[in-house]
């Protein structure tokens, strides 16, 4: 019996620190040759607290900075945040700064130890652990920030943004990723559901797959990108619905060769490019490309897609699935956080952690799930009916609960070498099982030198 499915698409540095910037799984520089509201950094913007006199009456006022990419719909939407938050606190002026995704870490690592860089920064979690080590930010006050109120609160993989018993930035919102599909194509291929488990997702990707004469794809059956949002299927995702765990618990060792799961599940992820041949790298220019244009008819895609798909493809015919299971449940999660720089003091200091708060509050979280598209962090906002019932948010939120953060201690270097891997078996025809034993080598090789520069601070 034929089964048929319906469909639908949110991050070294210089010298020691190089966290290069294709972070946070790939392809969050959508629209990035939109243009911008972007400001660039000024010292005049770092300065001190400003006296001004109105009425006779002298008033103190201070200037913030905020930092954050070159990504067109989270612009804009911060722009009428700071006019919201500037009129509920009349004696604070907040700057935003934007950058080019690929330059954003070279700019904080330049900037910040010069005492040049922003007040209050938005990061992806993944560079945390690099940001908290090379001292560019200070943790978020207990007082204000409790961490038994953000654990109450939050999504238990928000964690990941807790480094030696501190947490050092809070999201407004969190991702996770989903099955993207396209009705038209699944309806001509006469499949009438998405896929549930992973053997439904292998037999609709060979369905869906379409070639010309010469063996070119016409259509992906599956957009197959390793260094876009696949990577981080694998470690939140594959992984665990295969049995396998991912770290520690001190976060020290990678367990994926631990147990058979491990190999399963790259091979699983492997196969189809290799085996099944449904989809390949560069297709069309990329997953994100190959959905938007109708020649990918599935992809795995984070939430913050969402917005960007209303926009640069308002009539493609998709929708939304939860990721397909095996032996367990289980979906990757991200976010980007915002956090304060390391020398900020004083009023600055004070502004900041207004500025912040107002950030996660219930009323912002609701706006950035309507412009941007990605998830409240905070569970009892993003469980309100209006999220879970909607046709497209609703498949992303119903997962938060099986949902997994990766610590990452290099997230640049972990994606770089599971890209490695993948090509190894692609394009050089190196068995599976070597090329994920020297991934598994190599990325503990990252977490045994991260692990001793830190065990000697």
């Amino acid at each position: 019996m034929n089964r048929i499915r319906n469909i639908a698409k949110p991050l070294s540095l210089l010298a020691a620190v190089s966290l290069l910037l294709t972070a946070c799984g790939g392809n969050n520089s959508d629209n990035a040759g939109s243009s911008s509201s972007s400001s660039s950094p000024s010292v005049a913007s770092a300065s001190p607290t400003e006296t001004t006199t109105a009425s006779g009456d002298s008033q103190e006022k201070v200037t913030i900075e905020y930092w954050q990419y070159e990504y067109p719909s989270k612009v804009a939407l911060i722009d009428e945040l700071i006019k919201q938050f500037e009129e509920q606190n009349p004696g604070i002026t907040v700057k935003q700064t934007n950058f080019p995704y690929d330059q954003y870490n070279e700019k904080v690592a330049t900037l910040v130890p010069a005492g040049k860089g922003p007040d209050v920064i938005n990061l992806y979690y993944g560079w945390l652990p690099k940001y908290v080590s090379s001292r560019f930010l200070q943790p978020l006050p207990e007082s204000d920030f409790p961490a038994g109120e953000i654990e109450s609160k939050y999504y238990p993989f928000v964690d990941a943004a807790k480094i030696d018993g501190s947490y050092w930035a809070i999201p407004t919102a969190v991702r996770t990723l989903a099955v993207f599909y396209n009705k038209d194509l699944f309806a001509k291929a006469n499949i009438a559901e998405p896929p549930a488990t992973w053997e439904e997702l292998v037999e609709d990707s060979l369905k869906l797959t379409e070639k010309d004469s010469n063996g070119q794809f016409v259509v992906e059956g599956l957009a197959w990108e390793p260094g876009a949002q696949l990577h981080h299927w694998y470690r939140d995702g594959l992984l665990p619905q295969a049995g396998g765990q991912d770290l520690s618990e001190d976060r020290r060792k990678i367990l994926w060769a631990d147990t058979p799961a491990g190999l399963e599940a790259f091979q699983y992820l492997i196969d189809f490019a290799v085996k099944h041949k449904v989809g390949t790298t560069g297709v069309f220019t990329d997953d994100v490309t190959a959905f938007k244009t109708g020649h990918a008819a599935i992809n795995i895609d984070g939430s913050f897609r969402l917005g960007s798909l209303a926009t640069d493809a308002p009539d493609l015919n998709y929708g939304i699935a939860p990721l397909p299971s095996y032996k367990n449940k289980s979906a990757p999660s991200s976010y980007w956080a915002n956090a304060i720089s390391a020398g900020v003091t004083g009023a600055k200091l004070d502004a900041s952690i207004k500025f912040l708060k107002f950030l996660t509050s219930k009323e912002v979280q609701e706006q950035w799930v309507d412009k941007v598209g990605e998830l409240p962090a905070q569970k009892e906002v993003a469980t309100q009916d209006k999220y879970l019932n909607d046709e497209k948010l609703g498949p992303f939120i119903r997962q938060l609960d099986n949902s997994k953060a990766h610590f990452f201690i290099d997230e640049t270097g972990e994606r770089t070498l599971f890209v490695d891997a993948a090509n190894e078996v692609l394009l050089n025809n190196v068995p599976a099982e070597k090329a994920f034993k020297d991934l598994v080598a190599k990325t503990q090789k990252l977490y045994d030198d991260y692990w001793a520069k830190v065990d000697k601070k």
